[in-house]
C-alpha cells in the first residue's frame, strides 16, 4: 500500500491542494459555499426520489409492496426541486436539524454527568453538555450566523486536512525518489 502511495504521490499532493482552495472559499465566501451544500443536497434528493420512484415500479410489477417507496420518491423530488429553488430553506433546515441535535446531546450528557463519581469527569461531561445546549440554542437564535460558524469551521478543516495531505505528498515523493527504503545496516529491506 504504501509503494503504491509513493508511486502516486502527485494525486495525495492534488488532494491536498484542493482542499486548501475549498477551505480558503470557504472562509473567504461562506455563503457561496453554503449555497453550493445545498444545491449538492437539492441533486442528491431529486436522484434519490428517481431511484425510489424507478425501485417502486418495479417492485410494483413484481407485486411487491410499493406504495411507501412511490411517497419517498416523491417526496424527495418535491423537497429537492424546493431545496434547488429555495436553497437558503435547506441550510436553515440543516441548522435546525444540527440546533436540535446539540441540545438533546447536551440534555443527555448533562444527565449522564449525574450518574458519574465526580474523580471520572462528572463536571467535565456536564460542562460538555451543557456548551452543547448553549451551542444548539444559539444555533436556533440565529441560524444563518450558525449556518456562516459551520462553514467556517468546515474551511479550517479543509486547510488543515489539505496540508497534511500536501506534507504527506512530499514525503511520499522523497520515498518515491530515493527508492527502495532500506533496513539495518544500509541493506534493502526483505533482502
Amino acid at each position: 500500500m504504501s509503494s503504491c502511495l509513493a508511486r502516486n504521490w502527485w494525486a495525495v499532493e492534488l488532494r491536498g491542494i484542493a482542499a486548501i482552495i475549498f477551505g480558503i472559499i470557504a472562509l473567504w465566501v461562506p455563503g457561496a459555499v453554503i449555497i453550493s451544500l445545498a444545491l449538492v443536497f437539492a441533486a442528491y434528493l431529486i436522484v434519490d426520489g428517481v431511484f425510489d420512484i424507478i425501485a417502486a415500479v418495479r417492485a410494483a410489477a413484481s407485486h411487491e409492496r410499493w406504495g411507501l417507496l412511490l411517497f419517498e420518491g416523491v417526496l424527495d423530488i418535491v423537497m429537492g426541486v424546493i431545496a434547488a429553488v429555495i436553497p437558503g430553506a435547506a441550510v436553515l433546515a440543516f441548522v435546525l436539524i444540527t440546533a436540535a441535535w446539540a441540545i438533546v446531546t447536551g440534555g443527555l450528557m448533562t444527565a449522564a454527568a449525574f450518574n458519574l463519581h465526580a474523580t471520572h469527569g462528572r463536571w467535565w461531561l456536564a460542562l460538555g453538555g451543557i456548551v452543547s445546549i448553549i451551542w444548539g440554542i444559539l444555533l436556533i437564535l440565529a441560524p444563518m450566523i450558525g449556518a456562516v460558524v459551520l462553514t467556517w469551521w468546515l474551511g479550517a478543516y479543509a486547510i488543515v486536512f489539505g496540508v497534511t495531505l500536501l506534507m504527506l505528498g512530499f514525503r511520499l515523493r522523497n520515498r518515491h525518489t530515493a527508492g527502495p527504503p532500506t533496513g539495518f545496516g544500509g541493506r534493502v529491506a526483505g533482502a
